[in-house]
């Protein structure tokens, strides 16, 4: 898949999963000794044209990790969301073997009281777990939603998500005390027709 090299970032993971540094922009790569897994690289789906039948295999294949009643993505679907300008599908990709390895959606929006970002659906290869890559994900969604002046960027995490919770946590998310909604309009139109 062609990337513009503006939109891909690459992150040296370490056998220590709390160190991945963005390579890309200057940064350098762990040291002390440190034996590197692997080169992850983040890239933002930006044309149609990556709507391609391996994305959606690996989309089809990483969905189910995040919640098992995620239906597949199809292809009008992936190019709905490349084509918006408030979806920002991110994608983890091993540079070593070209897999795949993790997704995150990035949702950046404008309201009254400013722009906003809220990441979704971040989700990482369980084989791929433990190596960064979504650290890798998040530090970029976090970069992304700077660059579009988002004053703020919010996501949910379930409490039995240990690792991603510390995760979270370590590179800045706070917890808010606040309590989510969500209404269900399918459940709605079930509770009415009763």
């Amino acid at each position: 898949m062609s990337i513009p090299d503006e939109l891909r970032h690459r992150f040296t993971v370490s056998a220590r999963p709390s160190i991945a540094t963005d390579v890309l922009e200057g940064g350098k790569p762990p040291c002390g000794g440190l034996a590197l897994r692997a080169m992850i690289v983040v890239s933002e789906l930006n044309e149609e044209t990556q709507a391609t039948p391996e994305m959606l295999g690996a989309l089809a294949f990483l969905l189910p990790q995040l919640s098992s009643s995620a239906s597949p993505v199809t292809r009008e679907e992936l190019v709905a969301m490349i084509r918006s300008d408030a979806s920002h599908l991110l994608v983890a990709t091993d540079d070593s073997t070209g897999a795949i390895v993790g997704s995150l959606t990035l949702v950046v929006f404008r309201i009254p009281t400013g722009v906003r970002a809220w990441i979704e659906d971040v989700v990482v290869d369980g084989a791929a777990r433990g190596r960064g890559v979504g650290e890798a994900l998040n530090r970029f969604a976090i970069d992304r939603a700077a660059a579009l002046g988002a004053r703020t960027v919010d996501l949910t995490s379930r409490p039995t998500r240990e690792a991603a919770n510390r995760l979270y946590r370590r590179l800045g998310f706070e917890p808010r005390d606040t309590n989510i909604y969500r209404y269900n309009p399918d459940a709605d139109a079930l509770t009415r027709e009763a």
